[in-house]
Formats: structure tokens, C-alpha cells, sequence
């Protein structure tokens, strides 16, 4: 029989090793004998087919042992005080939940796909059907699975300890997918910690609720070279970003959000008739607080339950994919929220999170910094890549504050930061962390793209890993957007003296593989809506903003748009609140709608516009220099020989007869002009919408062309020989 000291330590939660006495044990004299721990049980029978064996209550809290006739499988039948009695499985009785060679891979930290073993996941084992949960914590003292199965007790399921990786397992045979669950945890001192959720969980309850959810493992999502071929480097890339919670809300249903079958119909849709190729969702891994916008996440693994279950998201993405659209997903390594429920301190100790807030704190966002050189935390944020990539078939991952992570001294007084091994600013662990997710993704989902946002000079950001660069496939190109919002902000009376902020983009242009974004951050925090930030009266405003528009898409580089920017949104972004799609039925945000919409049908259907984003044999100057006018001209090439000449009048004056030199020959004919009356321009544009060239030499070339330029406007004109 066991002794009162460790049927002591069982009942106060506090023993050492519970699965080493409790279930079926065989001693000296060769009888099995089975302990079990049910408090508030008023009887407790060992069942043998037929046979039932009445076990002794040992301890008033709970405590039940006895000898078995034999060692054949046996069930636990419980009687409870008010009378009522149940059959069920004791979970001692069943063998390990990792193998072997699973152990020494999560303690090596070499095995790409923890999340197959760690968490929570329905399976049979002996078959029988339960959940096995796993869950790293090599500092505990002991570890519980608590939940409504168990009365949130932690007496009741304490776990198994492997000692070879740090991580303690239990099977539970009984626990079905849909049941609430969190681990209680002993720090090594034996103090009581505040019950966590599963960093691997699947499914979390909606906050302000911080338990996890029991959740199938979603099936892998097969390779599609369609895909593939849709997120190549030389592939058209318009991206419409989208803050799901404030896209549309259902204002007959007290403002609720929409559901992720509700998004494959109305925001899919949406996307397809504008001629967007790619969504970007701001993150929809589970966060805590509404205000972090997602970028706060706590489960890495789970979509939030605020739009539904795992496969309701999965089910968006392939709706998504039918309709030819890609999701790409704000995906955030970077730093996480120091919730009591969540990662800080997860065993008691620092194990996700830098010990010297030196190191750990984010002073920006009062977040905690994830230990990069800790192979384990690594693993899981490699693992989490590829569980959104592979198991929801995500197109690709942008990653959010890349900067932040490069740097040691990123957002720090001299002094509150550690230098590396070389005295250094550089964060070495970090870049070697993302250059490892970026060539395991590549090797591993070689049809999905990595894109950082990254706002300082560090080099040969999206350039591979073996020639030294970071191995990321796009860059935020944020010195362009901070320079042409800069520009384009100024009265045009001034721009004149400011001509540089437009064109400095097109030095550096070709350095990197560069996204253009007009992005989330750029209508919050008192910056205004970017119809906001247009200088001039109404009209003047609109037509600064579709000539901006033009702009940036006959500029070399993948393009992106906030939600409502499409539509000149007129106040700044909330999101705790729809967008004023109500606005539409203005015909100046009707007709900005209709510009985004054909900008994005010209741009598909133009090779010369996307072919060589990234090579300078791709964009051909016509003219930089002409400050004083406020104009600027250039040509986009195509690898098949596609000529698209932009043309960009930032003055609110027309130009007439304006000369301009152009590459060949032939008739270049007008593809689309942002003063059009039908986006609410003034109709201004060269007569026939067509200019053949004269052997008449402009600006070093043989051929030139005469247009009649509208005021604060951007002209497509295509070679067509």
C-alpha cells in the first residue's frame, strides 16, 4: 500500500511524481494494485468484464486503492455522494503520449512541427477516444490539465514529466473536441502560478474568457502550383489589408462582426470585383485585447474565436483560393502580451521571454520579447509558420516589426540595452531566427512568400540567405510611403521645392524586393484618413488622391491599400467600428472606388507594370527633372516587350502641349486617366485618347509624343506600334 507521505502529497496537488503511483501499478509480490485520486467520490470500484472490485478509501479527500484478481484492462466505477454513478477510464493506466524519437527532437529542438505533439489533441489511444495534452514546462514542479471535466481541480489530472524534454503529458480518455482547458502549474519552489493557456492550443474562448479549447488538427492543405505561380516574384501582387473586426459589421445585429462563412461571401466578393489579387488580414491568431488590433497575440496556433472556429477560417481561405484571391496574414514572432494566463513566466521562470528586460521588455508596446536564442522558442515560432501555411493553406506571412527585432538597441536609451557577442547592435540570435523560418518555409511550402515589415537600412532584406541576405521574398518599402505622403500632403503651390520626395523612391527602388503600402498605420493615431491629408477644396482634395493612386501603381513595386482607402474613407480608421461604406453613395468616393478598381484591372492585365518590378530593365525615366511643373514621367517595361508610359501632373493646372520623349516609335494609346469624369475628374485628356510619336527629338530620344496633361492627374498611355 502507499504510504500516507505520498498519499499526502496527492491530495494537497503537491507530489513529485503522481504518475509513477497513480493506475495500475505491480508490486513485490506480484499483484497489481490501482490508486486513484476522484475527491468528493463517496466509492470507487476496479471493473474486470464482469468483475468488480471495490477499492479502499485511503484518504478522506479522495484517495482509493486496492489489488486487482488480475491484470486485465480494467475501468473505474464512481459513485458519488448524491447517489448517481459513472463508468470511466482511468487515464493512469494508459502508456506515454510522445514516442521516443519525438521526445529527443523537441529537446534538440530540430523537429519542424511541434504543434503534431505538443497542445491538445483528440485521439484514440488503447481504442479509446480522449485528448492527449502535452505541454512544454521544464522548470515545474508539477502540471495539471484542469477543465470543465475535472471540476477545474488540479488535484485531479496531474501530468507525466519527460525528463528528456522538458514536457509533461497526460492522455485523457473522455475529452472530446469543443471542451474548455487550461494547465496548472508548480514553479520549482512548489508555488501556485496562475493557470495558462496552451501556447499550442487550437481554438481559444472569446475574451475577455482565457481558457483553450480542445480542436481537431486541420488537415494539411496539398501544394498548388496555381499558387505558386500566383505569389511569384514576377507576378501582379495588389493586396487589399483588412482589420476583420472593422471591415463591415451587421448594424441590424448590434454591430457584430461577421462570421468566417459570412467573410467568404461578402468580403471575397468584394475583393474580386475590385481586382485585388491578394487579402492581407491583420492578425486572426487569438489575442486578448481589441486595441492591439491583433498584433498582441497569445496563441499562435489558433484563430480567434471572435469570427468563428479553425475550420471556419479554413474554409475563408479556400473560398478565397477559388475565386483566385490569395491570403496572406500578419504573423507576429516578434513580441507577445505579458498576460498572467499566457507565456510570461510560463513554468515560473523566463522560458519564452529574455530574463534581462535589457533583453525582454518592449518598451514600445510593453510587451515581452521572445528568447531567439532559446532553440525551443524558436521551434515553436517556426512551428507556428508552418502550421498557418501548411494546415490553412496560407499564400504567405507578413511579418510585423522586423526592425524591432533586428536591433538590440531598437527603441532603447544608451545603457538599457546589451550588446551582442561582438559588441554589436545587432540582434544575432534574431536575424539567424528569421533566416532560418524563411529557408524552412522555402524548403518546406515553397508556393508561400515571406514579407517584412522593415522600416530601417538594413541590408539585403529580401534578398536569399546564401547570398547573404535575410531570405525573405518582399520588404515594406516604408521610406516610400513616408517620402510620397510627405509630398503629396503639401500644398501644390510648394511641392515644386519638394520634388525629390517623389522621385528618391526610384534610387533605391531596385535594392530590394519592395512592397508599396499604404497601410494601417498611416490612418490612425491622429494622422487622418489619407483623403484627410490632401491639401486644396473638395474637389481639389479627390484629385490629388486618385493622382496619388496612379502614381503609386505605375511605380515599380507590388502594391497594398488599407481597407476604406479605396472608397476616400473620410475620418480616421476605428476599430471598434464598420468602415462608412455609406460614403459610396457620394459620387466623389464612388468615383475614387471605381479608379482603385480600374487601376487594378489595368495593372493585371499589363505585364509591363509588374514583369520587372524588381530590375532596373523593367522602368525607364522620361523625365524627373521637371520640378517646376510638378510633373513627372517614366516608362514601365515588360519582359515580352510591354510598354506602359506614366505620366503624373501633381499641379492644379492643365499643360498643354506637352512634349515628352518616348522609347519607340508607333501610336501610345490612353489606358486610363484619373481625371476622367467617370472617377469625378474634369474629363481633361488628349484628344482621341491616343498620340502617335514624330521624329521630333525630346529629352535625348528620337521619338516624342504631345499630350494634353490634366491637372493633378495620372495618365496610362500603352505602346501599341
Amino acid at each position: 500500500m502507499l504510504s500516507d507521505d505520498d498519499i499526502q502529497g496527492l491530495c494537497q496537488g503537491r507530489h513529485g511524481d503522481p504518475c509513477a503511483v497513480l493506475g495500475p501499478h505491480r508490486q513485490a509480490d506480484g499483484r497489481t494494485w490501482v490508486r486513484a485520486l476522484l475527491p468528493g467520490a463517496a466509492a470507487v470500484s476496479a471493473v474486470l468484464g464482469t468483475t468488480r472490485v471495490p477499492l479502499e478509501l485511503r484518504h478522506p479527500d479522495g484517495f482509493f486503492e486496492g489489488p486487482l484478481p488480475d491484470d486485465g484492462r480494467y475501468r473505474l466505477l464512481v459513485t458519488w455522494p448524491e447517489g448517481g454513478e459513472a463508468l470511466v477510464e482511468d487515464p493512469y493506466r494508459f502508456g506515454a503520449v510522445l514516442g521516443e524519437m519525438d521526445a529527443w527532437l523537441l529537446a534538440e529542438g530540430s523537429h519542424l512541427r511541434p504543434y503534431e505533439m505538443l497542445g491538445a489533441t483528440p485521439r484514440e489511444m488503447d481504442s479509446v477516444a480522449g485528448t492527449s495534452f502535452a505541454v512544454w514546462a521544464p522548470n515545474a514542479s508539477r502540471v495539471s490539465v484542469v477543465g470543465d471535466f475535472n471540476a477545474w481541480d488540479g488535484r485531479r489530472h496531474p501530468m507525466r514529466l519527460r525528463r528528456e524534454c522538458g514536457v509533461w503529458e497526460l492522455f485523457l480518455p473522455g475529452v472530446h473536441a469543443g471542451e474548455r482547458y487550461k494547465f496548472e502549474l508548480l514553479d520549482r519552489d512548489g508555488l501556485l502560478l496562475p493557470q495558462k493557456a496552451d501556447p499550442f492550443a487550437r481554438q481559444a474562448e472569446l475574451r475577455p474568457a482565457t481558457a483553450s479549447v480542445v480542436a481537431a488538427m486541420p488537415p494539411v492543405a496539398p501544394p498548388s502550383p496555381a499558387r505558386q505561380a500566383a505569389n511569384a516574384l514576377d507576378a501582379p501582387m495588389s493586396t487589399y489589408e483588412v482589420h476583420l473586426g472593422s471591415w463591415r459589421r451587421k448594424p441590424e445585429e448590434h454591430e457584430r462582426w461577421l462570421n468566417w462563412d459570412e467573410f467568404a461571401d461578402e468580403l471575397v466578393a468584394y475583393a474580386l470585383d475590385m481586382g485585388y489579387t491578394h487579402l492581407e488580414l491583420m492578425p486572426v491568431s487569438e489575442h486578448p485585447f481589441d486595441g492591439s488590433w491583433g498584433y498582441q497575440t497569445l496563441g499562435q496556433y489558433a484563430p480567434t474565436s471572435r469570427f468563428g472556429d479553425a475550420a471556419g477560417f479554413r474554409r475563408f481561405v479556400d473560398r478565397a483560393h477559388a475565386a483566385g484571391i490569395g491570403v496572406l496574414l500578419d504573423w507576429v514572432p516578434a513580441h507577445f502580451p505579458a498576460d498572467a494566463h499566457g507565456l510570461a513566466r510560463f513554468d515560473g521562470t523566463h522560458l519564452y521571454e529574455y530574463a534581462d528586460p535589457r533583453e525582454g521588455f518592449h518598451n514600445d508596446w510593453n510587451t515581452l520579447i521572445y528568447n531567439f536564442g532559446r532553440t525551443e522558442v524558436r521551434n515553436f515560432l517556426v512551428g507556428s509558420a508552418l502550421y498557418w501555411l501548411e494546415r490553412f493553406d496560407i499564400d504567405g506571412l507578413r511579418v510585423d516589426a522586423v526592425a524591432s527585432m533586428l536591433y538590440r538597441d531598437y527603441s532603447r536609451k544608451a545603457g538599457e540595452w546589451i550588446p551582442n557577442v561582438h559588441g554589436g547592435r545587432e540582434n544575432l540570435e534574431a536575424i539567424a531566427f528569421l533566416k532560418g523560418t524563411n529557408e524552412v518555409i522555402g524548403a518546406e511550402r515553397p508556393q508561400a512568400v515571406t514579407l517584412a515589415e522593415e522600416s530601417t537600412a538594413f541590408p539585403a532584406v529580401s534578398r536569399p540567405t546564401y547570398a547573404g541576405g535575410l531570405g525573405f521574398h518582399y520588404k515594406w518599402n516604408m521610406g516610400w510611403m513616408h517620402d510620397t505622403l510627405k509630398y503629396i500632403a503639401r500644398d501644390p503651390i510648394h511641392r515644386h521645392y519638394h520634388h525629390g520626395e517623389l522621385t528618391f523612391g526610384l534610387v533605391y527602388a531596385f535594392t530590394e524586393n519592395f512592397v508599396l503600402p499604404l497601410s494601417h498605420d498611416e490612418v490612425v493615431h491622429g494622422k487622418g484618413s489619407l483623403l484627410g491629408k490632401m491639401p486644396g477644396d473638395r474637389w481639389q482634395r479627390f484629385a490629388n488622391l486618385r493622382a496619388y493612386y496612379g502614381f503609386m501603381f505605375g511605380h515599380p513595386g507590388k502594391k497594398l491599400m488599407f481597407m476604406g482607402c479605396e472608397f476616400a474613407q473620410e475620418r480616421e480608421w476605428n476599430h471598434d467600428a464598420s468602415l462608412d461604406w455609406h460614403l459610396l453613395d457620394d459620387p466623389n468616393h464612388a468615383g475614387v472606388q471605381r479608379l482603385v478598381r480600374d487601376l487594378n484591372t489595368l495593372y493585371r492585365a499589363s505585364p509591363a507594370l509588374y514583369s520587372q518590378d524588381f530590375s532596373g530593365a523593367g522602368f525607364e525615366w522620361i523625365d524627373h527633372e521637371d520640378a517646376r511643373r510638378s510633373l513627372l514621367s517614366f516608362v514601365r517595361r515588360g519582359r515580352e516587350g510591354s510598354l506602359m508610359l506614366v505620366v503624373s501632373n501633381f499641379a492644379p493646372v492643365v499643360h498643354h502641349g506637352l512634349r515628352l520623349g518616348v522609347p519607340a516609335a508607333g501610336r501610345w494609346q490612353e489606358r486610363l486617366n484619373t481625371d476622367s469624369a467617370y472617377y469625378g475628374g474634369s474629363n481633361v485628356g488628349t484628344p482621341f485618347g491616343a498620340a502617335s510619336s514624330e521624329a521630333v527629338a525630346s529629352r535625348g530620344r528620337a521619338q516624342s509624343i504631345v499630350l494634353t496633361m490634366p491637372p493633378l492627374a495620372t495618365v496610362f498611355l500603352e505602346w501599341t506600334a
